[in-house]
């Protein structure tokens, strides 16, 4: 009882957090619509409770929503389970298919992970350490080959999955128009091995942002190198952000 009504708390925080704003929700528009445009296949990899299908929706993408978390399903399921352009895929995405464990933060259900090193990295981390994983869920794992080879190619695909980011994308092969990924702080490697393997595919041009902030926080675009030097360069508490990628 004591694990399902922290469950429900994280969940109902989650909702507040991401769905309750005006400006959180005029924001997501704003940047996602340089990427997406009316009649685009989008993939929300980890779409947690769906702020960013939401956004894309109103820009008139069709939405792949992959989320592995049992109660995060159901909350995707109530809010688009009866749009025809929204397809929910309740697995984890990686490298290979199979299954993956999913270590589940009731309390704060938006940095569960498949990364055992992202929950090492952050045990201690300053902003970090009061933060609990105390859920273990065997999930099945597919990759983005195999969503590309269900669903079609995307125009652009948004990747947040703490710290499992470069292991989703060593599951593409081909680059598609446009790609998003998170970055943390505690863990900048996983975040250069990310920007490794984007730069593999043949992305060239780089922007960023921090936070929820919505906002890119260079001028222009940036080569591979240089946002390199720039997710180096962060102090610790920057702590997240996420990088774009274009061909």
């Amino acid at each position: 009882m004591l694990q399902r009504l922290r469950t429900l708390t994280g969940v109902l925080a989650s909702l507040r957090t991401y769905h309750g704003r005006r400006g959180h929700r005029d924001g997501l528009d704003r940047l996602y619509s340089g990427f997406v445009s009316t009649g685009d296949l989008v993939f929300d990899i980890g779409a947690h409770v769906g702020d960013r299908v939401a956004a894309f929706r109103r820009l008139g993408a069709r939405v792949v929503a992959v989320e592995p978390q049992p109660q995060l399903v159901t909350v995707l399921e109530v809010l688009y389970g009866r749009d025809r352009a929204v397809a929910i895929e309740p697995v984890v995405i990686g490298r290979t298919e199979g299954f993956a464990e999913l270590l589940i933060n009731t309390r704060n259900p938006t940095i569960s992970t498949a990364s055992k090193d992202f929950v090492a990295a952050a045990a201690g981390a300053p902003g970090w350490s009061q933060e609990r994983w105390t859920e273990r869920r065997t999930v099945a794992m597919t990759t983005l080959d195999a969503l590309i080879a269900r669903h079609g190619v995307p125009a652009f695909v948004k990747i947040d999955v703490e710290g499992f980011e470069a292991e989703v994308l060593l599951g593409l092969s081909q680059s598609v128009a446009a790609l998003s990924f998170e970055f943390t702080t505690i863990q900048r490697d996983v975040a250069l091995a990310a920007l490794e393997r984007c730069a593999a595919l043949g992305y060239a041009r780089f922007r960023a942002s921090l936070g929820e902030s919505h906002a890119f926080v260079h001028a222009g675009d940036q080569d591979a190198a240089a946002m390199r030097e720039w997710i180096l360069g962060l102090p610790h508490e920057a702590n997240s952000g996420d990088v774009y990628a274009v061909r």
